[in-house]
């Protein structure tokens, strides 16, 4: 059994009194639940590094890049020359962009340490002003490393996908303004109803 955030079970609860296409959902998926990825640095790093490109690739590259800063630390990271994360598989443009990552977090520029008692927002404000972080991927930060209970990710694909068919019927994606007027009714839980929507089309947790 995978217990997660401490408050899942109080919020598997209150959507699926409250909705019976997400209470059927739950019920449907009982041993499993949302799980932190750790470290913020490698999951913004690993997030540029799989952006556009297969599980398989991104998980070659990754190990490589591993394999050339051991411990894959922002110190590390910022000291390689961009013709060594270029030769571990990164386009120059990705290794521009995890390089800059890296000098945010080695000059202080993230404030990570004060993002547990900040805002949603004010966490993706920060994020999305390093190169190569867009909204997305600051809003599957929010959810798989700060755990943050209340984040709706409405421009994301497989959401609208599963939607589309839990509340439109059939195969399509749904409008975004559809993905916002169907997590009103999950707020404060819309992380949660996000996460068994994800699991109504693909039951095996992804790493995002």
């Amino acid at each position: 059994m995978t217990s997660g955030p401490e408050y899942w079970l109080r919020a598997k609860r209150a959507l699926a009194r409250r909705d019976p296409v997400l209470a059927l959902i739950i019920r449907a998926h009982p041993r499993i639940a949302l799980q932190s990825r750790g470290d913020p640095f490698k999951t913004l790093a690993r997030s540029i590094v799989g952006q556009q490109i297969s599980v398989k690739a991104a998980q070659s590259i990754w190990d490589r890049l591993a394999a050339v800063a051991p411990d894959l630390s922002p110190h590390a990271v910022h000291k390689l020359r961009l013709s060594r994360l270029r030769a571990v598989g990164l386009s120059m443009r990705k290794a521009e962009y995890v390089r800059d990552l890296a000098r945010h977090f080695v000059d202080g520029t993230l404030h990570v340490h004060r993002w547990p008692k900040m805002d949603d927002e004010a966490v993706i404000d920060e994020l999305i002003a390093v190169r190569g972080i867009g909204r997305w991927t600051a809003e599957m930060f929010l959810m798989f490393n700060l755990l943050r209970p209340d984040v709706l990710p409405a421009d994301d694909l497989g959401l609208r996908k599963a939607v589309f068919r839990h509340y439109v019927g059939g195969d399509g994606l749904a409008e975004t303004g559809v993905v916002r007027k169907v997590g009103e009714e999950w707020r404060p839980w819309r992380t949660v109803g996000t996460w068994y929507m994800w699991r109504s089309l693909n039951p095996v947790p992804v790493k995002h």
